[in-house]
């Protein structure tokens, strides 16, 4: 009796043991549960960073400075001092149609604290209350801090930047080989612009003739912007290989040079029209020439083009006549460039330079028209070599300056780092 009564009580025990063991783990797991709850829910609860408010303002027709702000609610002496505060870095009366603004407002008091405009593609103007920057940081010395409110300073604008590699092959024009290979029109102006001692791209180009680029896409914030600098290029043009290299010799001698180290730049541009006015809705599946007779009666080169495209003079020079033809040119413009060579440019429908004006290359001299004895808008173009007139496209002039000897290691480990990257 004694023994069922003590295995009664042991039995008991391991019960009661067993429900408080019970009891301990299943409120450790709560526990644990409930932890792992309030993590959940103290990260949903997390709050996004506040940002600073920024308005975008475009500047539109008839709008000045002082009328931008005032309708954008900022007080005349705040828009004033930031006016004098910019004044030494750029003028604000000078903000361009077409371009923005941004107003910058604390993320905390949503005060006005900050103007931004970009000045060109390079470089943005800002606009700072001193309030919200601190000292250390600040551009402007302590007396600076005292006398102003704003403190102005130029910063370049800070592109995220891609090297990329593009190229093409012509079947109709340059343009739009370009971009059908996804070419920024904007970059292919500035290869045409590298390229433009070299070959004329209104009448070079062959159905055939490829190129390569390599050279920056910028972005902000994620959206592309536009294209940036060329760093090298190769254009094959009717089997003759071109190459240019942009190349830092100096502070006094940069810029695009063969694959030799001549600088491209030569006494004489290869066309007197710009490759912008040329190309986009005007070449493709046209020729731009209307006539090529260099030798007969017509020895010159005419370039049809739109009344009123900006002719340029491909060289440096002094206008001996710029005036009436009485022998069927219209409106013509003569350049001397030295003893050896003139240039001469017809059927003008508007003069630009007067007689006895120096010109560099590529100075606007005159705009396209039909004057004179013409059939239609075009440019007629004449080259003069010791008062004969000759074909200024196999006209051979001298390579450009060449980068000296001692820079030149330098230069050629540039190139075959760039040839890396056109695969060339």
């Amino acid at each position: 009796m004694k023994k069922n009564i003590y295995r009664l009580i042991a039995l008991l025990l391991i019960v009661q043991i067993g429900y408080f063991a019970y009891s301990f783990l299943f409120d450790q797991d709560k526990e644990i549960i409930s932890s792992e709850s309030d993590i959940v829910q103290l990260e949903e609860e997390v709050i996004p960073e506040k940002k600073d408010r920024i308005e975008k303002v475009e500047i539109t027709e008839g709008t000045t400075f002082g009328k931008l702000m005032e309708e954008n609610g900022i007080r005349a002496s705040s828009y004033m001092d930031i006016y004098d505060s910019s004044l030494d870095l750029y003028d604000l009366v000078k903000i361009r149609l077409g371009r923005f603004i941004e107003l910058v407002y604390d993320k905390d008091t949503d005060e006005f604290k900050e103007l931004r405009y970009k000045i060109n593609t390079e470089d943005e103007l800002h606009v700072r209350n001193t309030k919200y920057i601190e000292s250390e940081n600040m551009a402007s010395s302590s007396d600076e801090l005292v006398d102003h409110s704003w403190v102005a300073e130029i910063i370049p604008i800070p592109y995220d930047i891609e090297l990329v590699s593009k190229g093409g092959t012509v079947e109709s024009s340059v343009y739009m080989a370009a971009i059908n290979n996804g070419i920024d029109e904007r970059a292919i102006i500035d290869m045409a612009n590298a390229f433009q001692w070299s070959i004329d791209f209104a009448m070079d180009p062959r159905v055939g003739d490829t190129f390569k680029l390599l050279y920056e896409e910028r972005s902000l914030e994620g959206e592309y912007i536009m294209p940036g600098r060329i760093f090298a290029g190769v254009y094959v043009n009717d089997g003759t290989e071109h190459y240019v290299y942009y190349f830092e010799e100096s502070e006094d001698n940069k810029g695009f040079f063969d694959k030799d180290g001549n600088s491209v730049q030569k006494m004489f541009l290869k066309a007197p029209l710009e490759f912008r006015y040329i190309s986009s809705g005007y070449t493709p599946g046209n020729r731009v020439v209307l006539s090529i007779g260099l030798s007969g009666p017509h020895r010159a080169i005419d370039y049809a083009a739109p009344i009123g495209t900006p002719i340029r003079t491909v060289g440096d020079g002094t206008v001996t006549f710029a005036g009436w033809s009485s022998v069927g040119y219209g409106y013509l413009t003569s350049i001397r460039h030295n003893g050896t060579y003139s240039t001469n440019y017809a059927h003008q429908s508007k003069l630009g330079v007067r007689v006895g004006q120096k010109v560099k290359q590529g100075d606007v001299i005159g705009y396209v028209g039909s004057t004179g004895y013409s059939t239609g808008p075009h440019l007629h173009y004449e080259m003069l070599k010791n008062g004969a007139k000759i074909d200024p496209l196999k006209e051979v002039l001298p390579p450009g300056k060449p980068i000296k000897e001692e820079n030149k290691e330098r230069f050629f480990e540039l190139v075959e780092e760039y040839n890396k990257k056109l695969n060339i």
